[in-house]
């Protein structure tokens, strides 16, 4: 399995900027499908972005032209940036990683994002 260690939530204003990382440990980091998923108190988690080992991106009609996915395979990372944020972007965010055919799929710990109005 691979380990994936989140980083860089925190509490910002409406408007503002944060930026995520997930640092995958193993060495076929490439292959994998990466994503974001969040998940809001009383909510089910649900898919923010994913990026292929191709460079394929998807996001959710919600993020569409404010989050962007992206990932550097020489340091098996995947990062989001988060711009124009909202209060309704509050969640915890979940980094994933799964091979193409989901027969490896990991998640990491979260990290708490809270956007102030």
């Amino acid at each position: 399995q691979v380990q994936l260690v989140e980083s860089g939530g925190g509490l910002v204003q409406a408007g503002g900027s944060l930026r995520l990382s997930c640092v995958a440990s193993g060495s076929i980091f490439g292959f994998w499908v990466m994503g974001w998923y969040r998940q809001a108190p009383g909510k089910q988690r649900e898919l923010v972005a994913t990026v292929t080992g191709s460079g394929t991106t998807n996001y959710a009609d919600s993020v569409k032209g404010r989050f962007s996915i992206s990932r550097d395979n020489a340091k098996s990372t995947v990062y989001l940036q988060m711009n124009s944020l909202k209060p309704e972007d509050t969640a915890v965010y979940y980094c994933n990683g799964r091979t193409p055919s989901r027969a490896l799929d990991s998640w990491g710990q979260g990290t708490q994002v809270t956007v102030s109005s």
